[in-house]
């Protein structure tokens, strides 16, 4: 990889986990340039701006995001195991997380409501892959005969998110694993008791 190239990717990796802890707002130019070890002309010399950086940077955490879920998804051999895997990422059990400061999709999606239009956009668009991700594997289950054929897919796919999306905040509010584990028991019984 080019020198150059090898620079900017240096600078949205480590700008990703900065947005993602402190938010657009929260992070400043000076947090990258302390975090890169570059000067600002040295940054602005690969982006035009602190809105061009963000974006490629939640780009580039979607990215970590989904290469964790994909690579979760496909170590299981049911659609049952599927779920439970993806849905866990972030419970831990002695892993780090896809990416620190905890889900970039969520954080992005609060951060961003009102205040910037084409973050908010791109969390949007990366809450539909989700979702799609998530539909695609119930829809398996159901094919496979693992799930009931009557279930509403949507309504599951929103749920399942709600609760993922809940139990991350309640771990990072806390800072307590203890939340991941009664979230994986309670998936667990859902899938069971609801999906089967």
């Amino acid at each position: 990889m080019a020198k150059g190239l090898e620079t900017r990717d240096n600078i949205i990796r480590k700008a990703a986990v900065i947005f993602n802890k402190k938010g657009f707002y929260g992070s400043s130019m000076s947090d990258i340039m302390q975090s890169t070890g570059l000067e600002k002309g040295g940054i602005y010399r690969h982006f035009k701006s602190k809105d061009e950086i963000a974006l490629e940077a939640f780009d580039y955490s979607s990215d970590v995001l989904r290469q964790a879920y994909r690579s979760a998804a496909h170590q299981a051999q049911t659609a049952e195991g599927k779920l439970l895997a993806v849905l866990s990422v972030y419970a831990g059990r002695g892993q780090a997380p896809p990416l620190e400061g905890g889900c970039p999709l969520l954080n992005t999606a609060i951060d961003s409501d009102d205040t910037h239009p084409l973050l908010k956009q791109k969390a949007r668009e990366a809450m539909e892959e989700w979702l799609q991700f998530l539909n695609r594997i119930i829809t398996e289950g159901i094919r496979a005969g693992e799930f009931r054929k009557d279930l509403q897919i949507e309504q599951i796919c929103v749920f399942l998110t709600s609760a993922f999306e809940g139990n991350i905040m309640m771990q990072q509010l806390f800072n307590n694993d203890q939340y991941a584990e009664l979230y994986v028991e309670q998936l667990k019984a859902y899938i069971h008791n609801c999906m089967k």
